[in-house]
């Protein structure tokens, strides 16, 4: 009789099991509680016997994730899980996870984080900073601070412009192996300061503006280990000096003010020579104070094709094909947020996982800066260095009506960078507590990053993570790695190369691992088995990644996630983005998501893909997306 009684129970499981070999099996109480763990058995006809039997037992359940600190480090206490606020959009947490409800938690780490360094010595000093499709970094300062600490090879000598019959053999530019930290120098004819870029829909470089024969150039280097820069002196239609570049829907860019320069215009991508498409911007004269606080604009692509234009304190959407005005949107009050008081910016992670992506709501988030007139008391001696500002301000750019929603940091930052991580959650780096930007404008270099977890309640999305013991102030700049990993270089507050003073130039190149790197995840983390160098993906269309993953998972567990690559620099990374894909399928072995359904969403070009175990990302697969 017992026979039969375990033949009525197991064909209804042999049934289950034939449908999921690769997913989670929930044997446990039906329960609303999320907490809740269901019992892990072995799905195959053997196992399910063996369970019945008694013979064995169930597998242990998946709890959040104890303390791993990295070697050597103490972590902070460990963080109470917090529940997720359904009110707060933006990106990463369970939240941002599939389509079903209940997500599992993220695993959690005490860990802080850990720093080493790279490269005791890059040779020159890291203004601006572009991860190209190689996994090279490229990054440069600007042609008139004097020698270097490395020359060209092979050889190559310039003109001095404002030094008749002096040349100039030093490097100021370098192509960085993100792995082995070897540095090739690069050829700069057009001087690079305080210039702007990003990448083109080709993956190229390319770069614009800068100071003296530089303001009007455009340069364009393709990603390949011996390219140069090509350069055209005269490429562009206005001056560009603290200009702000970002990718339009089509892959043509739009570039936006620049000292002197109260309006923007487009550019075909890597193309030197093209027909001017210029529109006033009567914005950044509005916006324009004493001591100016409206250069290196914050710019963002909205879902609608429009974009986002925020300078000093106010903020506007345009059309950039007309130059019409569609919106105004509220005051951001505290101070000035805009260069030389330069706070920092992101749009927050773009949740695909929504009935129409096409229509899906965006936010964007301001930290820190200083006040209207910090730069005229920080500029000369005897200088006076206002305290940054510590609030932050979200506001949904693309909603009618919208305010902005306020909440503070930490510790006061002006300078620092604002980088989106592969989970959706926010890294605050680098930057000083008082002054401003510009050469010696600044004291108290702001040592401690900031985890921001948008997801999180109002009063727990920031976490402070471990101290780097090196300051990160002016021209210092920071950069996402394919491994998750932080690049960290830079920090020159001088008019030329001085290593003898209070904040001395640094050649020093850092790597920074954010908690989710701590060894104790690594059983949790994804491989990708696809990471090919021609992974295209189409608008609109199904993309299938295989992986490797010890653990049975469902959507509930997995997001995948699309980061574009910034050009950054002077605290603000042009271009920046991150999509969080609609998914389709999960298994341990293979993931289907749906490519972002347009340019508007995800203008074309190279991405970095990222799948995201409940907080633990894998090692990221380069990917083009195009029509």
């Amino acid at each position: 009789m017992a026979i039969y009684i375990k033949a009525l129970v197991l064909l209804p499981l042999l049934f289950v099991s034939s449908y999921a070999r690769n997913k989670h099996i929930d044997l446990g109480f039906d329960n609303d509680d999320d907490s809740s763990v269901g019992i892990n058995v072995d799905p195959s006809p053997e196992g399910l016997l063996e369970f019945l039997d008694g013979k064995k037992k169930p597998k242990k359940p998946h709890f959040p994730f104890p303390h791993f600190p990295f070697p050597g480090e103490q972590g902070n206490q460990q963080e109470e899980a917090a529940p997720v606020d359904p009110a707060v959009g933006g990106g990463g947490g369970a939240a941002a996870r599939g389509k079903k409800g209940n997500a599992k938690p993220d695993f959690e780490t005490e860990s802080p984080g850990g720093w080493v360094i790279h490269s005791p010595n890059a040779g020159v000093a890291a203004m601006h900073i572009q991860l190209m499709p190689n996994n090279k970094a490229v990054w440069f300062d600007t042609t008139n601070l004097g020698p270097s600490a490395i020359q060209h090879n092979p050889p190559f000598c310039k003109p001095v412009p404002e030094k008749p019959g002096e040349i100039d053999c030093w490097a100021h530019g370098v192509q960085y192996d993100v792995e082995s930290g070897q540095v090739r120098t690069l050829k700069l004819m057009t001087d690079t300061w305080c210039s702007s870029g990003g990448l083109s829909s080709n993956g190229e470089l390319v770069s614009t503006g800068g100071y003296r024969e530089g303001i009007r150039s455009i340069r364009v280097m393709n990603p390949c280990d011996n390219c140069e820069f090509e350069e055209n002196a005269n490429g562009l239609a206005a001056i560009r000096w603290y200009a702000t570049q970002h990718m339009l829907e089509n892959g043509s860019f739009i570039l936006v003010g620049g000292r002197g320069a109260h309006n923007y215009e487009i550019i075909p991508p890597g193309r030197l020579q093209f027909q001017a498409q210029q529109f006033g911007l009567n914005f950044l004269v509005e916006t324009e104070d004493e001591k100016e606080n409206n250069l290196y604009p914050f710019v963002n692509l909205l879902p609608d094709g429009n974009v986002f234009i925020f300078a000093n304190d106010r903020s506007i959407i345009i059309d950039p094909y007309s130059g019409k005005t569609i919106r105004e949107l509220p005051l951001l009050p505290g101070g000035s947020r805009n260069y030389p008081a330069s706070g920092m910016s992101a749009l927050l992670p773009i949740n695909l996982n929504t009935p129409n992506p096409e229509n899906v709501e965006v936010e964007v988030i301001v930290c820190g800066g200083n006040t209207h007139d910090a730069f005229k008391y920080s500029e000369f001696p005897p200088r006076q260095f206002f305290p940054a500002l510590k609030d932050c301000g979200r506001i949904f750019v693309n909603k009618q009506g919208a305010q902005w929603d306020i909440e503070e940091m930490t510790s006061p930052r002006v300078m620092g960078d604002m980088l989106l991580l592969p989970t959706g959650d926010i890294l605050i780096i680098n930057g000083a507590k008082t002054g401003t930007s510009a050469w010696d404008a600044a004291e108290e270099p702001n040592l401690v990053p900031l985890l921001y977890s948008p997801n999180k309640p109002k009063g727990q999305r920031f976490k402070e993570l471990k101290p780097s013991q090196i300051p990160r102030m002016y021209h210092s700049v920071s950069a996402v790695l394919p491994d998750g990993k932080i690049l960290v270089a830079g920090s020159n507050t001088h008019a030329l190369y001085d290593f003898q003073a209070k904040y001395p130039t640094d050649l020093r190149v850092e790597k920074f691992s954010p908690p989710y790197l701590a060894p104790g995840l690594d059983i949790h983390r994804p491989q990708i088995l696809d990471n090919g160098p021609n992974n295209e993906m189409r608008y609109g269309q199904d993309l299938k990644v295989n992986i490797k993953l010890d653990e049975v998972v469902d959507e509930t567990d997995i997001r995948v996630t699309m980061y574009a690559p910034p050009f950054t620099t002077h605290g603000y990374s042009q271009g920046q983005r991150l999509l969080i894909l609609q998914l389709k399928t999960v298994t341990n072995q293979e993931v289907t998501v749906v490519a972002p359904p347009s340019g508007r969403i995800a203008p074309p070009g190279y991405y970095l893909l990222f799948v995201v175990h409940r907080g633990v990302p894998s090692r990221g697969m380069w990917v083009r997306i195009d029509q």
